[in-house]
């Protein structure tokens, strides 16, 4: 998904931001998938071997399963994104896109699927892009608690310029 795909100039309602989505759901192939499953489970072995098989579930559930989700996505939302919250993301994640397959730190297929869920959790469903129950260093796990999103990691990633954390919609768990 590219920032020039939309017209920021207008007002975007999350119903042609879905739209948007599906389409490029619909051009993820199952070759791709299948290819960043195998990225994460290489990538999973820099993961400390104590919660590496529960670091890879949670990914395949919260990026790779979730291109189904969108495809079959009929909710009607009727409200509008920040716009330029919007525009902001997708130029993050273009950088992020062009810096990473250039350090050859992660694969093209991998990070379409990646961009795409990003935006959907975070500007259609308003969640974090990191599902609830993501496990991270430490024992640490993303959480729900009184109607807020709660993060481990948010501010010692917040300035990350590889992470996205700074358009993500959890707060920091003040309790970590």
């Amino acid at each position: 998904m590219k920032p020039e795909d939309l017209d920021f100039s207008t007002k975007i309602s999350k119903d042609d931001l879905l739209l948007l989505l599906k389409k490029e759901a619909f051009n993820i192939h199952i070759k791709d998938i299948m290819n960043a499953c195998a990225f994460l489970l290489k990538d999973g072995k820099y993961i400390q071997r104590s919660y590496r098989k529960e670091y890879f579930e949670s990914y395949v559930k919260g990026f790779i399963l979730r291109v189904k989700e969108i495809k079959e996505n009929q909710e009607v939302y009727g409200e509008y994104v920040d716009t330029k919250e919007l525009q902001e993301s997708l130029e993050l994640l273009k950088e992020q896109e062009k810096l990473l397959i250039k350090m050859n730190s992660v694969e093209g297929h991998f990070f379409g699927i990646y961009q795409i869920m990003s935006i959907y959790t975070t500007f259609v469903l308003e969640e974090p892009i990191h599902p609830v129950g993501t496990p991270f260093p430490g024992g640490f796990k993303v959480k729900y608690e009184d109607g807020t999103y709660l993060c481990p990691v948010k501010e010692k990633q917040k300035d990350n310029p590889n992470a996205v954390c700074g358009f993500c919609i959890a707060e920091q768990d003040e309790s970590v």
